[in-house]
Parts: structure tokens; sequence; C-alpha cells
């Protein structure tokens, strides 16, 4: 009597559980970098917004007075809010910016995608 190769139900069973683990974690990998990429990204975009507003009041002939300054701007496709805290320093020269960027309607105080320190100087 031959006997037949090949492989029994049992092996084909524990395989299939092997695979759809495997796929499974492959699949949640994908996820997590695809959700991380996409906050990346924001961030990215909220930097550019904070490093644009710090060289806005760099380039600008009068120096800021203390207080705040807030706004909104369309950036990539997205609306994107902005608050600019300036702040004495001990160089009388010298205002420092707390610059803050949120996405949407969300608070630049309470939830900013990114946060950005700047130093303007007098104009001479």
């Amino acid at each position: 009597m031959r006997r037949q190769h090949g492989f029994t139900l049992l092996e084909v069973m524990v395989a299939l559980a092997i695979v759809a683990l495997t796929l499974g974690a492959i699949i949640r990998a994908s996820g997590v970098y695809a959700g991380n990429a996409a906050y990346l990204k924001q961030r990215t975009f909220a930097q550019w917004i904070a490093q644009n507003k710090a060289i806005e009041y760099q380039v600008l002939e009068k120096f800021p007075r203390p207080g705040r300054d807030e706004g909104r701007v369309e950036f990539a496709d997205h609306e994107w809010r902005w608050q600019v805290k300036i702040s004495a320093t001990d160089d009388s020269r010298l205002r420092r910016l707390d610059i803050r960027v949120a996405l949407g309607d969300a608070d630049p105080e309470d939830e900013p995608v990114a946060t950005l320190v700047a130093f303007v100087g007098k104009p001479m």
C-alpha cells in the first residue's frame, strides 16, 4: 500500500492561524504608521506657520509691545489658529515671542499642534 503525501487537516489549521495572526499584526502596524504620518504632516504644517509668524515679526520695522496677538490662516487646505504671546525680556532691546498653532477651532492655548519660541530685536 502506498502512502499519500500531503498535509493533515491539523497542519493546515495551524498554518492558517499563523497566517491570520501575521496579517493582523501587519494591518495594525500599517494603521499605526498611517496615523503617525498624518500627525507628523499636521505638526510640520503647524511648525511652518509658527516659523512664518516669527519671521513676520522679525522683518517688521516696528518693535512689538508686550501682549497677545492671534488670528487665523488658511494653509494646506486647512484652517489654523495661531496665538503669539509677546513678553519683555531682561534686555530692553529684545522681545520674546511664544507662538502656538492649533488646527481648526481648537484653542492654541490648550491644544497646540506646534509651539515655537522666538526673539525679536529692536530695529536700529
